[in-house]
């Protein structure tokens, strides 16, 4: 696995495996919820500040992240290759390239706060909802 550049062509294959991430660890995101959050999601990409993909062997987008003010924005993995380190690979690269210092995660999610803790985050503060104002609990962790 290689980190690099998303190019513009790529951003809805980054959109796919947002979806296909969210489906597989957010099963308390609705339908509804997706429709919202589709187009936002795909808007976003040519937005962020920072912006880097993870790709398999063969060149394929298997995951990114993106990091905005030092604030990991978003990171999802393609659900066939969680657990074969490439969500470290890509903190790892936000920490050192992005200088990312802060997360903010689905408090429902816990598979995602662990994975956050174990690379040394903390729980600094908690919202009642997300930004779109949904009632999601949202943990803001800082290194």
């Amino acid at each position: 696995m290689e980190i690099s550049g998303i190019a513009p062509d790529e951003y809805d294959r980054a959109a796919e495996l947002w979806e296909a991430s969210v489906r597989a660890t957010h099963d308390f995101v609705t339908e509804a919820d997706l429709d919202v959050f589709r187009p936002l999601v795909r808007a976003s990409f040519g937005e962020i500040e920072h912006l880097a993909g993870l790709r398999a062997d063969d060149g394929l987008l298997i995951g990114f992240i993106g990091v905005a003010e030092g604030n990991v924005e978003m990171l999802f993995l393609d659900p066939a290759y969680r657990a074969r380190g490439g969500g470290s690979m890509l903190l790892t690269h936000a920490f050192q390239t992005f200088d990312a210092t802060s997360v903010d995660v689905n408090e429902q999610n816990p598979q995602a706060t662990g994975f956050y803790l174990h690379h040394g985050f903390r729980v600094v503060g908690r919202s009642e909802t997300d930004s779109t104002n949904r009632p999601y609990p949202i943990l803001h962790l800082k290194l």
